[in-house]
Formats: C-alpha cells, sequence, structure tokens
C-alpha cells in the first residue's frame, strides 16, 4: 500500500520535516509513501495512528544532509520530497553516506542544491525594483516581477529586507509574492508580469548610465551572458541596450582609439620610467578608485600574462574581510574574486556557518592571476614571496578602507600576506591572532584544498573542519 501526504506548499521544507521523521521511525519504507505537491487532491496519511502500529525508532540524522535538504526542498523536481526521503532513510543504515560524493542520490542532492544556490544568487542579482508610488505613512513603494527556476521566494528574499529596510516593496513570481511593509515579511500568492508596472520614471535613467559605463574594448560576450543569462533580460530595462551595444562594439572601439591623442607628450621623453612606485603614490581615496589602480599595476611582472587586476568586492564597512591567494583562471576572466569552484565552497561553507558572502569583503592577497599553460588549460602557480610583496600595498589599503574588524586568511600565502612572515595553517587554524597594530586575524584552509583533498583520506574531515572554524569566526562577530 503507497500512503500519499499532501503537502500544504511547493517548498513547505518544515512539514516534510515532521512528517518524514514520523514515517522514518515508525520504520515506513520510501516505496510506501509518496509527498504530493499542494495540487494534488489525496489523502493525507494518518501518521499517528501508524506510528502506533509499529516499532517505533529514533532517527538519526546530519546537519549537513539537513541544511542541504531545506534548500532542495525548493527545488522544482517534483520527485524532491520522496527522494529527500528516500536518504533520510538510508542514513540510519550508512551515517557517512553523505560522504560518498559518487552515490547517486548524494549526487543527485549536491547538483540540486547548487541549482537553488544559483538561482538565489541570480534573484539577488536580477530583481528590478520599479516605483509604484508612496505609502500611506510617506515611504516609497516599489514591486518587482521574477521569474525564478525554482520555489526560492522564501529561501531569496530575507536578502532584499537587509538591503532595503527603508522602503516598502512588493516582489511577484508566478508561485508566490514576497511583501515587506518595513517591519514584517509576508507571503501571499503569486501573481502575473501585469501585477508590475512595466517602468518608471527612473528607469531612462538607469539606461543613460549603463550606457555610460559599457566598455566596447572590455566586452567579453562568453563571460556576460554566463552570468547574466538571456531568460533574466526581460526583467532588466538595461538588456533592451545590450543587442545594439555588442552590434556597435568594435565601431565604438575605433572611435575611441581615433579620438585619443597620438601626439608625442614632451614631458615623457624627459621622463624616466620608474616601475617601482612610491607607496605615497599608490594612496586611492576609495574602492573605486583602488580598482582603477590595481588594472594599471605594474609592481610586478604578473599583470604581462593576466587578463586583468582583480580588487576586492563588498561593502566599504564590512566587519569581516576574507583574503585568498590570488585569482584563479575565472577570476581573471570575469574580474572578481572567488567566482569559480573556489568561490562556491567558500559560499556554502560561509552560509552554513552563519556567515553571509554579501555583507563581507572578499579580496586576495595577490591581484593579477600566476598561472603555467597546459595544453588549451591556464594552471594555477603559486605567487612567489616578491610578489606578495609587491601586492601588498594594495591589500593594506584595502584594510584603511574598510577597516574590518577581523581578517579570514584562506591559506598560507593570504596569512603571510597580512602577518608580513609565514605563517603555518595547521598550527594556527581555529585561533584568534592579533598583528602588533592591533588587527585581529583567523586562518582557515583554502577553499581550492577542499576541491583538491577530494580522493585522499582526509578529504572527509576537510570541509567540515573548515565550517568549524568559520562558526568560530561568526561567533567572535557575534561576541
Amino acid at each position: 500500500m503507497v500512503h500519499t501526504i499532501t503537502l500544504d506548499a511547493h517548498a513547505d521544507f518544515e512539514a516534510w520535516k515532521v512528517q518524514a521523521r514520523d514515517l522514518c521511525a515508525a520504520r515506513i519504507p520510501p516505496g510506501q509513501v509518496r509527498f504530493a505537491p499542494p495540487d494534488r487532491d489525496d489523502p493525507i496519511l494518518d501518521l499517528g495512528m501508524m506510528a502506533l502500529m509499529n516499532n517505533r525508532r529514533n532517527v538519526v540524522t546530519s546537519r549537513d544532509f539537513m541544511d542541504r535538504a531545506e534548500r532542495v526542498a525548493c527545488h522544482s523536481d517534483p520527485e524532491r520530497y520522496d527522494r529527500l526521503y528516500h536518504l533520510l532513510w538510508r542514513l540510519q543504515a550508512q551515517p557517512s553516506l553523505m560522504r560518498n560524493t559518487v552515490d547517486d542520490d548524494v549526487r543527485w542532492m549536491v547538483e540540486a542544491d547548487k541549482a537553488i544556490r544559483r538561482d538565489r544568487h541570480k534573484m539577488h542579482a536580477f530583481v528590478r525594483f520599479r516605483k509604484v508610488g508612496d505609502s500611506e505613512t510617506g515611504r516609497e513603494r516599489f514591486m518587482a516581477w521574477f521569474e525564478p527556476s525554482h520555489y526560492i521566494v522564501d529561501l531569496a528574499t530575507p536578502f532584499f529586507t537587509r538591503r532595503f529596510p527603508n522602503m516598502d516593496w512588493a516582489i511577484v513570481t508566478p508561485f508566490r509574492t514576497a511583501v515587506w511593509d518595513g517591519e514584517a515579511l509576508r507571503f501571499e500568492p503569486g501573481g502575473t508580469r501585469d501585477d508590475v508596472p512595466d517602468e518608471d520614471v527612473v528607469e531612462e535613467q538607469w539606461k543613460t548610465y549603463f550606457s555610460s559605463i559599457f566598455n566596447p574594448s572590455r566586452l567579453k560576450v562568453a563571460a556576460m551572458t554566463a552570468e547574466m543569462p538571456k531568460k533574466y533580460w526581460n526583467n532588466l530595462p538595461e538588456a533592451a541596450l545590450i543587442p545594439s551595444l555588442i552590434q556597435t562594439a568594435k565601431t565604438r572601439e575605433r572611435m575611441m582609439m581615433d579620438s585619443l591623442n597620438h601626439e608625442p607628450n614632451p614631458i615623457a621623453e624627459k621622463a624616466t620610467y620608474q616601475p617601482d612606485q612610491t607607496d605615497e603614490d599608490l594612496s586611492p581615496p576609495d574602492i573605486a578608485a583602488l580598482w582603477e589602480q590595481v588594472e594599471a599595476c605594474r609592481r610586478c611582472d604578473l599583470w604581462e600574462g593576466a587578463t586583468q587586476g582583480v580588487a576586492g568586492v563588498g561593502p566599504d564597512n564590512a566587519r569581516l574581510m576574507i583574503v585568498g591567494e590570488q585569482p584563479g583562471d575565472k577570476e581573471d576572466l570575469a574580474g572578481e574574486p572567488f567566482v569559480g569552484p573556489a568561490g562556491q565552497i567558500l559560499t556554502q561553507a560561509l552560509e552554513e556557518a552563519g556567515l553571509s558572502r554579501e555583507t563581507s569583503y572578499v579580496t586576495n592577497a595577490v591581484k593579477h592571476f600566476k598561472y603555467e599553460v597546459r595544453g588549451q588549460r591556464r594552471i594555477h602557480k603559486n605567487p612567489s614571496v616578491s610578489e606578495i610583496k609587491a601586492c601588498n600595498v594594495w591589500l593594506e589599503r584595502e584594510i584603511e578602507l574598510v577597516k574590518p574588524d577581523i581578517v579570514l586568511c584562506l591559506g598560507g600565502s593570504a596569512a603571510r600576506a597580512i602577518n608580513g612572515r609565514p605563517v603555518k595553517v595547521g598550527e594556527n587554524r581555529g585561533r584568534v591572532l592579533e598583528r602588533p597594530d592591533g588587527l585581529k586575524f583567523f586562518i582557515t584552509s583554502h577553499p581550492s584544498y577542499i576541491l583538491r583533498v577530494q580522493r585522499y583520506e582526509d578529504a572527509p574531515t576537510a570541509y567540515p573542519q573548515m565550517v568549524a572554524d568559520l562558526r568560530k569566526v561568526a561567533a567572535l562577530l557575534a561576541a
């Protein structure tokens, strides 16, 4: 006999958790139960009676499984709740199942979790609010239309309450609508695109600004569409300009070159090139100016092979600064730190530890990508001590501008850059260290280490150890 449990919502993890625990405790195998979405009219299983009819047992699970399951419950896979229950059932006999990364069920969960994280990131990046008036209290009111791939509204919208706390807004999706009134976030039934105005008074200004900052000489269509897929373009007012900007990029680039003054500078004829600029020459007043100076940096030879300099990103008043080693291949192309596989590990670990990447300032000790070419691939190479020292002026300036409460060093190179001398990660990880100037820093593994150790005996403990370290950082910031 197969019993059907109808959940009240598409992403009703709490209801599933209660029901699944009772089912598993009552020893009801996965083949005898089915979780149905809310649009099905099926009888609800009386779990209390069923539990009395079976020998109950204690249900064992893990923090990693439950955290992932809460996110995967938002996936659009109609079988997600059944598959989650199947995993929960198997965990009772195989407590270490989640470490088996080649298991089909575990692989499905990991991929579904990645899809949810990606969808949430896209929602944070591509929601565009349109003004619809003022509330009775005088607060501005905004609305936005968004079409997520999964049921992530409850998961993603708390980010907007932190980012836009002082305005009233609603985000309408086909499945669910999130409404914020300045005090409470509530959820209502979904709507349609017609519920949201097509444009507002500031959109023309935004389009003008977007056109003015578009640099045709730095256009990388593949990288742009990878980060901003075309499915989201209908929600972005600036997207209407993209096809014409791409089409005219080459022409505009030639016009920019033709407009330059090609006459020789008489001062340059007498000047001598000094590659080692003084620190006084390299004191940008803000993060935006620092980006420009990092891009033009010639303090070592790494700039010659790199696509661009990669400075840090994040709030300029962040309490936590995260420092890695150097940009990787994907970071070199995108121009931002930690956007590749190591960045995904970092984001996941931060979230599991209760930290937010969005509120942290993320950077690297070295600002240009160092690599060697093997076939068609660019393989990472560790930066030398001289290269770390050459870039230190930028890192120290970032610290001066951001003024973090604590610096999280990812790996030995980052720790050396912050400390000024070698630091053994194994001996010092998990401890609060302090520089002579009072700056507190904390050391843990680099996320790329987690990727490298997958086939070694320390693989099962590497990632949990990193999350444990980050939880200590979260506790320090909370205190």
